[in-house]
């Protein structure tokens, strides 16, 4: 009786807009934003490592791709609770957020093809990912874009009602 481990399912990654952003005042390479996943509560603050990357000018009010439940942590001393999904490649350094469908809202919940969009899942059904359990990094493995640029997971595509979530230029490339 082996105990399956988690699929992703497990995963609350919804559509956001960066609302704002900043330089963190103790890190060259982050940002600090509020990013709008649509919470009842507002914005979110979200730390990202995208500051010697992408201009701010790139960034502000673009739609985004949030992984929504992961634990808050603290990064260089700002608690951030979420994680922008890029598509990101090492040598030449180069890195894309994705791109949600045109016409999408932020709290847009992104499905997995054939995995979670025959099921009803609501915020209620998801759980905080547990960070010791590694969840996140055995899942975020399989998280690639494919050749048309298309995110998926294990070539089950990521989307939303109104269509599939995308990279601008990077095929065949890890998501994290």
């Amino acid at each position: 009786n082996v105990a399956q481990e988690p699929g992703p399912e497990i995963l609350e990654i919804r559509v956001g807009r960066i609302c704002e952003i900043e330089k963190h005042p103790e890190a060259d390479s982050l940002y600090l934003t509020k990013t709008d996943v649509g919470d009842p509560s507002g914005p979110r603050h979200i730390v990202c490592g995208l500051a010697q990357l992408i201009p701010t000018e790139e960034l502000l009010n673009r739609m985004v791709v949030v992984l929504c439940n992961l634990k808050p942590a603290k990064i260089r001393g700002v608690l951030s609770s979420g994680m922008i999904l890029c598509a990101s490649i090492a040598e030449p350094r180069k890195v894309e957020p994705l791109d949600p469908p045109a016409n999408s809202q932020p709290g847009d919940l992104i499905l997995f093809e054939s995995i979670t969009d025959d099921k009803e899942n609501t915020p209620a059904t998801f759980q905080i990912i547990d960070p010791k359990k590694k969840i996140w990094e055995k899942l975020q493995v399989n998280l690639t874009t494919s050749s048309d640029r298309i995110a998926q997971w294990k070539y089950n595509i990521l989307k939303t009602d109104k269509g599939p979530i995308t990279c601008k230029s990077l095929k065949d490339t890890p998501i994290k």
